[in-house]
């Protein structure tokens, strides 16, 4: 490189470094999968509930072995029954916490084959709940 009297630039006065006071209260609070394929799959569902694709949303949520029958039933109860809106964002909320590990208090098995996520409902405070999703064929869904 040039030297200083060849024109070259001055060096970039060194970065300040700040002490940290170690890790937020959020990052405290937070409890992720350890699975790359299930995470990946989170935050799928994260996606496809960010955009409001409750079809999308449902054909990678719900058990490989539920019928066509089912999960279009399932899909409707989403979409056109009287709850609808309510029962999407309670159910998208669940996920999109879990995805970002908001609220998990703890995650129960392998993490392979299964994965029970443990966490604090984030619309709902004083409600602990529990979703379950199992892997099959490479493939994670919600057990039920």
């Amino acid at each position: 490189p040039p030297s200083p009297e060849e024109g070259a630039p001055p060096a970039a006065p060194a970065a300040e470094a700040y002490r940290s006071d170690g890790p937020s209260e959020e990052e405290l609070n937070t409890l992720q999968t350890t699975s790359t394929t299930l995470q990946a799959k989170l935050d799928r569902l994260t996606e496809l509930a960010s955009s409001n694709d409750r079809s999308g949303f449902v054909h990678q949520f719900v058990p490989l072995d539920l019928s066509s029958a089912d999960t279009l039933s399932y899909l409707q109860d989403l979409t056109n029954a009287p709850e609808a809106d309510g029962q999407w964002r309670n159910l998208t909320s669940e996920i999109v916490a879990i995805a970002a590990g908001r609220g998990v208090h703890k995650i129960e098995g392998d993490q392979k084959s299964n994965a029970v996520f443990f966490f604090t409902h984030p619309l709902f405070p004083d409600c602990d709940r529990e979703v379950s999703f199992i892997c099959s064929g490479g493939e994670w869904r919600a057990e039920g």
